[in-house]
């Protein structure tokens, strides 16, 4: 049977749901699926061998209060390539929470943008009050499927093929990992970090091949921060210490607000691979904030950073949205203005030099995970539409030569993080293809798009119609089947 409706889950959410991150788009599907031949427009390439994965936020239940997308319970996509022909199946990430919630039949959780004293069962989470619904990022290692949360959580483990639910992450410590751990394809390692409302306030840690940890060491920081990200190098790991955070004299309290304060500098903690405190060294640079990176490599005496500058990392509520004019705002790109940006530091002067390398609005980067670490030539940036958190399409920026490509999705058409997937045998860099998920709002459907990435322009090679339309949302990868497992 080419489409296979494997589970119904139960949902609460009432018909009358008015939410802009509840309906349109990012309506939630409660639907579990299994599909092979499915309808192609164009042809799927012979040459495309792994797994493409996409998580997203899903809310099965009825929200406590005000709701944030990114309380939606995790769901994750995956489509697999081999032989010029493509499967896809969608699963529930079955946390904790998950359990609980279906168990009652009912939302226990307050989310993101309520007083966590709303919740019915508070205490969730390395946070407290949240309920750990995975529904962030998404990566492979050790061969298997790790997906992560907003804010520091457990971590749940799926089989990549199957989506089989392999539980929570046995070597996660105490204060959970972030939403975004990088593995490094060269070495096979996985690099973390957490953050916290106590001393140290952040951790280190690597984790090896085999799914053992390696390393585990604190990272003082001044207070409370909110770092989302981190980025490596082939010697060295690069987290953040950025000036918008809670406000510390509200946490007693257990409010949540965070504030810019354009007054601190940014600082940067560069840390060996399996280096300690003492051997970590700061940089300071221009006040901002930064949600996601792209790559880093050395450079003579210098680490080379790239990322998305938020000109604005503490916008106005936009206009129209009453209650949830300041989580639009937070929500929309053009808001903040993230642009394309580089870092400098110079690892003999302790300078910092720094600068735009584009002057769109662009975020949500990818690149091919084979050059992690390492100088790259090839980046690619989602663009997305003004108020909403919504992806329209793609730029590709050269970034030896300063030279960019777009491809826009299409008028009502909405789309994803696109990670590089290498082509069997790829020779260059851009050999091989970008693979995302586009939800279509004229048609009424969501459809897997293959994009030659040497040519982006020329718009997709394949669409790949899904049983059903799926909810918009963020992160992506691509795990290739020729790489490692263990």
């Amino acid at each position: 049977m080419p489409a296979t409706l494997v589970n119904r889950v139960a949902s609460t959410i009432r018909p009358d749901v008015d939410h802009p991150y509840m309906t349109g788009a990012w309506t939630p599907t409660h639907e579990e699926w299994d599909a092979t031949d499915m309808p192609v427009i164009g042809e799927i390439p012979k040459d495309l061998d792994g797994i493409y994965l996409r998580n997203t936020e899903n809310p099965v239940h009825h929200p406590i209060g005000l709701y944030h997308p990114f309380d939606g319970d995790g769901m994750i996509h995956a489509v697999g390539f081999q032989d010029g022909k493509a499967s896809y199946r969608n699963r529930f990430v079955r946390t904790k929470g998950f359990a609980a919630e279906a168990e009652a039949r009912e939302a226990l959780w307050a989310g993101l943008a309520e007083h966590p004293s709303k919740s019915k069962r508070p205490g969730w989470g390395a946070q407290g009050g949240l309920k750990d619904s995975s529904s962030t990022d998404v990566v492979v290692h050790a061969g298997r499927i790790l997906s992560t949360f907003y804010q520091c959580g457990e971590g749940y483990r799926l089989d990549p093929e199957t989506l089989a639910d392999l539980g929570v992450e046995g070597w996660v410590p105490p204060d959970g990992i972030s939403a975004h751990p990088k593995v490094d394809e060269a070495s096979g390692e996985l690099l973390f970090f957490n953050y916290s409302k106590t001393p140290p306030y952040m951790h280190y840690g690597v984790v090896g091949p085999d799914n053992r940890l390696k390393h585990y060491v604190p990272i003082p920081l001044p207070g409370p921060r909110l770092p989302h990200d981190m980025a490596f190098t082939r010697n060295w790991s690069i987290l953040n210490d950025l000036p918008l955070f809670w406000q510390e004299d509200l946490l007693p309290r257990g409010i949540h607000a965070a504030r810019f304060h354009p007054d601190m500098p940014s600082r940067f903690a560069l840390i060996p691979r399996y280096g300690g405190p003492e051997d970590i060294r700061w940089f300071e640079a221009r006040p901002c904030y930064v949600l996601h990176w792209l790559n880093a490599y050395e450079e003579g005496d210098e680490v080379v950073l790239d990322g998305y500058f938020q000109e604005d990392p503490a916008p106005p509520p936009l206009e129209g949205f009453g209650r949830l004019g300041q989580m639009m705002a937070y929500l929309d790109e053009h808001s903040m203005k993230p642009k394309l940006w580089r870092w400098r530091f110079n690892l003999k002067t302790g300078e910092t030099k720094e600068g735009p390398l584009d002057d769109r609005i662009l975020e949500f980067g990818t690149f091919n995970q084979g050059i992690a670490g390492a100088k790259g030539r090839y980046a690619y940036s989602t663009t997305a539409k003004p108020g909403w958190f919504l992806f329209t399409g793609i730029v590709k920026h050269d970034l030896e030569s300063g030279r960019s490509w777009s491809l826009p999705f299409g008028e009502g058409r909405y789309g994803s993080e696109a990670p590089f997937a290498p082509r069997v045998g790829a020779t260059a860099e851009d050999d091989g293809y970008l693979v995302s998920f586009v939800t279509d709002m004229v048609e009424n459907r969501s459809e897997c798009v293959v994009v030659d990435a040497a040519d982006i322009g020329a718009g997709p090679v394949c669409r790949i119609i899904l049983p059903h339309r799926i909810s918009s949302g963020t992160h992506a990868c691509w795990a290739d089947r020729r790489a490692p497992t263990s």
